[in-house]
């Protein structure tokens, strides 16, 4: 059995029962910018995307992870995307939902999680990551696991009228 288990968190894959909180979040446009995303999305498309969640990442081309904590609560996402197994790579993203829950440790134990699994079961070569310049929580949090710099795309997203800088991150596993 593959653990994806830490010592505050465990990763599970999308179920049904995770529509009205996956509808919350990707309808939250304060992480709209994280996510890229410009309009709102309803409960029938976000349903449909659950019907289609079993699909494996190689034919999805990507993976969602819920994160719940010791008490069973859903209380983030963490994702691969991008996959490419022809030249062993995946984009990596992780979100807490609640400002209260965030600053905990829940990121570091499911990114630690994470990569454990892309290197050892998909056999990942490296994953990388985009992140906002002002986002500093989130820069602290890939160096600290390994993600180093390796550019700067200027003018990256246009957020509130003002465009802003966008980090690449990434990390060689093996």
């Amino acid at each position: 059995m593959i653990n994806l288990k830490g010592k505050q968190i465990y990763l599970r894959a999308l179920e049904p029962e995770d529509l009205d909180f996956i509808y919350e979040i990707e309808n939250d446009q304060s992480v709209w910018q994280i996510s890229n995303t410009m309009t709102p999305y309803s409960k029938f498309l976000i349903k449909q995307y659950l019907e289609n969640a079993h699909k494996d990442i190689f034919e999805a081309k990507q993976l969602r992870l819920v994160i719940c904590n010791a008490e069973d609560l859903t209380i983030g996402l963490i994702d691969l995307f991008d996959f490419d197994f022809r030249n062993k790579r995946a984009g990596i993203g992780v979100l807490i939902k609640d400002e209260a829950n965030r600053q905990k440790g829940f990121s570091k134990e499911a990114l630690e999680l994470l990569i454990d699994y892309s290197a050892t079961h998909l056999d990942l070569h490296q994953l990388y990551c985009n992140v906002s310049e002002d986002n500093k929580m989130s820069l602290k949090l890939f160096k600290n696991y390994g993600f180093e710099i390796v550019g700067l795309k200027k003018d990256w997203n246009l957020v509130n009228g003002s465009f802003k800088n966008e980090y690449l991150l990434q990390r060689i596993l093996k």
